[in-house]
């Protein structure tokens, strides 16, 4: 899988696809455990189809970074994956912020 990401000092920004599901899941995750950045943040704000296997997704990355001494965050201003993410209650698990850059400045 390659998708497009931006490099904010050490921090890597991974732009996700309009659908991610199944298959896509998997790709995902290993395309996200296998960057060279340890800090990520999933900017969702082009996606519109979540389904449970991509939310196992991030829990597995992040579980997989904080090992290697990293973060995942996700960014979203989606309405539709904010309120998958409360609903879920992944929120409460993965820190989630309004715009990339704020997600971003977090690391700091």
């Amino acid at each position: 899988m390659k998708l497009p990401t931006e490099i904010f000092g050490d921090v890597m920004v991974i732009h996700t696809p309009e659908e991610i599901s199944g298959d896509r899941a998997e790709e995902l995750e290993s395309f996200l455990v296998t960057q060279q950045s340890q800090n990520l943040v999933v900017d969702l704000d082009s996606t519109e189809a979540l389904d449970s296997r991509t939310l196992e997704t991030f829990l597995n990355a992040q579980e997989t970074l904080r090992q290697k001494g990293g973060n995942l965050k996700v960014s979203t201003h989606n309405f539709v994956n904010k309120k998958i993410l409360e609903i879920t209650r992944l929120d409460q698990h993965l820190e989630v912020f309004d715009s990339v850059i704020d997600a971003v400045k977090s690391y700091v």
